[in-house]
């Protein structure tokens, strides 16, 4: 539960540093911006020129720029979909564990019907009038407790990671404990919403074997992430490739 809470916590802290990222321009010919950013651009050559063309194609189809009006703004669109499928993810675990944890509100209690059982005394009137208010009162705070997982409304990745949180960390509210099923398939969910975000903005370490071999016949591993510069290495030959740094 500690790494699930962890994950949760992760996913709802990130949430603002994904809205910023999304709409800054990508970083071109930096070896230093990250090891995805470093993988891009030896692997997606091919796909970068076949961006440019259809830029091209795309200005022609475009209005005058003499034209007034607002441009859209460039977005970084592999951050766009990392957010909407945890965003859609987590929303939909939520769901189902409220559907299966959540009571139901408290009913609002409803008027009795003087004419057919009338009160005895108007003492008798006015403690049921008293207990009727309560109880509305009381129903209204339940229907309202912002602890209570709602199917409209406030429906966002951060909202949904902090009341799975509070469910795993098994808060007070409207909710029953969650079972042992049920907080595995949250661990799950929580492990990949956390990975998703971890990898979109790079804060994650990581490795990896490229395709393409060393002139000496070996493999070339990369390893960086987490911020820092990342650095290929041969596991034939030994030989280190770093940003402004090779050594044999």
């Amino acid at each position: 539960m500690t790494t699930t809470a962890t994950n949760l916590r992760s996913v709802a802290m990130h949430w603002a540093d994904l809205h910023e990222t999304v709409g800054q321009p990508a970083v071109v010919n930096g070896f230093g911006r990250g090891l995805r950013g470093y993988l891009a651009a030896l692997d997606d050559a091919e796909e970068q020129e076949a961006r440019l063309h259809q830029a091209a194609h795309l200005r022609t189809l475009e209005r005058d720029p003499i034209q007034l009006g607002v441009r859209p703004v460039p977005v970084r669109l592999h951050i766009l979909d990392t957010m909407r499928t945890v965003e859609t993810t987590l929303i939909a675990c939520a769901d189902d564990i409220a559907h299966a944890a959540q009571r139901a509100p408290i009913a609002a209690p409803s008027a009795r019907r003087t004419a057919i059982a009338p009160y005895r005394t108007q003492r008798e009137a006015d403690i049921a009038a008293a207990d009727r208010r309560r109880t509305q009162q009381l129903a209204h705070a339940d229907l309202v407790d912002p602890r209570r997982w709602r199917y409209t409304g406030r429906r966002t990745a951060p909202h949904a990671a902090l009341w799975l949180l509070a469910r795993v960390e098994r808060a007070a509210g409207p909710c029953r404990r969650i079972t042992e099923d049920e907080g595995r398939r949250i661990g799950v969910v929580a492990a990949g919403a956390a990975e998703r975000i971890e990898q979109a903005l790079d804060i994650a370490a990581q490795r990896r074997t490229l395709e393409q071999r060393h002139d000496c016949g070996g493999a070339i591993d990369v390893h960086g992430g987490e911020g820092r510069v990342p650095v290929a290495h041969c596991t034939g030959c030994g030989r280190v490739w770093a940003e402004g740094v090779i050594a044999a």
